[in-house]
């Protein structure tokens, strides 16, 4: 039995990130760039006005001066006079600014006089040369790199993508997670159990959790605790980068999962790792060309399951993907109450993590064992407890990680 740093370490050696490939930027939110973006645009691609109001020579202004309106110009249109001292131009937001005018006042601070509307009275004083105006290049350089490698495609980038005129970039594909949830008393969400039966939680919680990852989930079903039945699916999972699988990993007379994926060409890199709750985790690798295919078995229970998933199949995952290779986010808290459960092995528990006077606390819930799925589901994060003998005090510093 190893611990789980080495689990990790050893799951990082195998979690490379795939092949880079061509893809549209308008399918590419949440993958990450493997190669650098340049602008081929000046932005803005002129001078442009940052508010409504009127283009005007800064240094001809006073409050009620007086201006005659050349022209109006609205963004998308093009400036074709050029103001001089004693004129201004009417101007949009986004507009290009003429020629002559080095300053906008903003429309509040005019009016209109005269029946034609063809004078503008300034209301305004202190204006001065680049008020209201960005200027040509000053958000983007045509020839510059606004996104570098590596950088995780969000919202926000695709909007800068879109800017840059990159419709089609170089990116880390998300990685495709075939789920798999074995065992012979597994029915359908949408079937009512019968005795001796369970619904299966774990495979739409796995499917939930690899897509809030960032993977591409292929849904496999329900695994019969059946040697032929699970070859097949196994063997279905296995033209996915990753396979995960939650049961049969413990040493009943049908966890049968371990021998199934030898029989499979998959090679077994660890098997048991020193925590709770999901100590039977299981975790092996086929070799492939394009890489390694990775393979996690994860125990039944379903708090089991999302323990070890987040702690290591999430940042495989991330790896895949071109992301650091990086654990579960976490955070040092102090205990809101008295813990005394007592362990051999680190134990991450379902708590709730809050703030209090400006420090961070954390309160263990009423959590009933790696089988008790409903109490996790009102937990933030998971308190890790060393292995102690003794109870765990009030005020007691502790990591805990965030869900």
């Amino acid at each position: 039995m190893i611990s789980v740093e080495e689990a990790l370490e050893r799951i990082q050696q195998h979690a490379t990130p795939r092949a880079s490939r061509l893809m549209q930027a308008t399918e590419s939110l949440g993958c990450v760039l493997a190669a650098d973006i340049q602008s081929d645009v000046d932005s803005p691609p002129h001078d442009k006005a940052l508010m409504d109001g009127y283009a005007v020579v800064a240094t001809d202004i006073e409050p009620g001066v007086e201006l005659s309106i050349r022209e109006e110009v609205t963004a998308g249109d093009v400036p074709t006079k050029r103001v001089a001292p004693g004129t201004a131009t009417r101007i949009m937001t986004g507009a290009p600014i003429p020629d002559g005018a080095d300053a906008v006042v903003m429309v509040e601070r005019t009016e209109l006089i005269g029946g034609d509307e063809s004078v503008v009275r300034i209301n305004s004083d202190n204006v001065k040369s680049g008020q209201n105006i960005m200027p040509r290049g000053q958000s983007i350089r045509s020839g510059d790199v606004v996104l570098r490698t590596g950088r995780t495609i969000r919202p926000i980038e695709m909007g800068v993508l879109a800017e840059c005129g990159a419709t089609e970039i170089s990116v880390y594909p998300r990685p495709s997670v075939a789920i798999l949830s074995t065992g012979n008393e597994l029915v359908a969400p949408d079937t009512r159990p019968k005795a001796g039966q369970i619904r299966n939680s774990n495979g739409p919680m796995l499917e939930a959790l690899a897509q809030r990852a960032g993977g591409t989930a292929v849904n496999l079903g329900v695994g019969r605790d059946e040697r032929d039945d699970l070859e097949q699916l196994v063997r279905s999972g296995l033209r996915e980068d990753v396979l995960v699988l939650s049961g049969g990993v413990s040493a009943g007379v049908l966890d049968l999962v371990p021998e199934v994926l030898a029989a499979n060409g998959v090679e077994q890199v660890f098997h048991k790792v020193h925590l709770k709750p999901g100590k039977p985790v299981w975790f092996g690798i086929k070799s492939d060309a394009k890489g390694d295919k990775l393979v996690f078995g994860l125990p039944g229970n379903p708090v089991s399951s999302l323990v070890c998933f987040e702690l290591f199949v999430r940042p495989a995952l991330g790896s895949l993907a071109g992301q650091d290779f990086s654990s579960i986010e976490r955070r040092t808290a102090h205990l809101a109450t008295r813990h005394s459960r007592y362990s051999d092995r680190p134990t991450y528990f379902p708590a709730r993590l809050f703030e209090c006077a400006g420090q961070l606390q954390v309160e263990p819930l009423a959590w009933k064992g790696s089988a008790d799925l409903r109490t996790l589901a009102d937990a933030n994060c998971l308190a890790l407890f060393p292995p102690s003998d003794s109870a765990f005090a009030e005020g007691d510093a502790i990591e805990v990680f965030l869900l």
